[in-house]
């Protein structure tokens, strides 16, 4: 059973390299050890170059060098690469993790969703029935157009609140009222995200983009073109968990920077997962970055679910273990 599974694994990842090749993307390789962690919300792994003389970072993702290649005319990037965060475990979670990553020049967030369930509907012909299959008491349906719900309105629906107008004290009432645990340091948007995984996330099931999402939540996405203080970012969740996230990429440095600093300002007050202020990234965008696509894909998450496994430690040859 193992063997199998573990075949059908390569299997998959050969059908995602073959599907990006008919896209025309390029498959490309950026560094795993990196001078500053960036790309994604999360604690890094800590090293030094004995060379160099120098500390490093064991990559969080690769958004920010893949973005540095469509800047340098690269138009369609990809790469499947190992990331690593130094978190916590779960049935979902593994310090280190494969990652699928994808930015295309001239395209936007509704480009990538419609990219994304090319994609999933692809791997679900090639490895369900008729792209229909079976995850636990599960049945998925690939073949139809996926649901798209928006971040907000969900919340409201479930609450009865109107959550983008309410004020703060208001918004931890109703947390205690679901029982919902707020960390010191948790900023307002951050406190609405914690709702949404534990209000919204686990009924799920079906395949369904959850689009237009807290700024604060997105420190690289770009402002939403109708609705304020939102960004044009979406998430794609089947059976409970998250598979993909993607943005509309924020390309206007000067906004970027103001973005990062107020990432580095949420770390002052205790935010361990902050992003860093990467001056060599904000240089790069100043040579000008065109308007931007992209998205990141879990390959074990996706593993986990064509092969009807429910731990990502099932999907993994060698899982970290104490």
């Amino acid at each position: 059973e193992s063997r199998a599974r573990f075949k059908k694994r390569s299997e998959i990842i050969s059908s995602i390299r073959s599907f990006f090749a008919d896209e025309e993307f390029l498959e490309v390789e950026t560094p795993v050890l990196q001078p500053l962690y960036g790309g994604a919300t999360a604690r890094p792994f800590t090293t030094h170059h004995n060379a160099l003389d120098m500390t490093l970072y064991l990559r969080i993702a690769d958004e920010l060098y893949l973005k540095r290649l469509i800047v340098g005319g690269l138009e369609k990037v990809y790469e499947i690469a190992k990331d690593f965060r130094n978190e916590g475990m779960d049935r979902t979670h593994n310090p280190e993790f494969t990652m699928l990553e994808c930015y295309a020049a001239y395209w936007d967030y509704r480009d990538m969703m419609d990219l994304t369930e090319r994609l999933l509907r692809h791997l679900a012909l090639r490895f369900g029935d008729e792209g229909r299959m079976t995850y636990g008491e599960h049945q998925l349906d690939f073949s139809k157009p996926f649901a798209r719900i928006r971040f907000m309105d969900a919340l409201q629906a479930k609450t009865g609140v109107d959550l983008m107008t309410a004020a703060t004290e208001d918004i931890l009432t109703l947390c205690g009222r679901h029982g919902i645990d707020i960390k010191k340091g948790m900023g307002r948007d951050k406190i609405l995200d914690e709702m949404f995984s534990l209000l919204i996330e686990p009924d799920l099931i079906q395949p369904t983009f959850v689009m237009d999402h807290p700024k604060e939540l997105s420190p690289l996405a770009k402002d939403h073109r109708e609705t304020a203080g939102l960004v044009e970012r979406f998430e794609l969740f089947v059976c409970g968990f998250e598979l993909a996230n993607s943005f509309s990429e924020l390309n206007d440095p000067r906004e970027q920077r103001r973005r990062f600093e107020a990432q580095m300002a949420l770390a002052a007050a205790g935010d361990d997962e902050a992003q860093q202020l990467d001056e060599d990234f904000l240089e790069t965008m100043e040579h000008g970055m065109p308007p931007t696509g992209g998205i990141g894909i879990g390959v074990d998450r996706l593993v986990m679910l064509f092969t009807d496994c429910h731990s990502i430690r099932d999907v993994l040859l060698f899982p970290a273990m104490r």
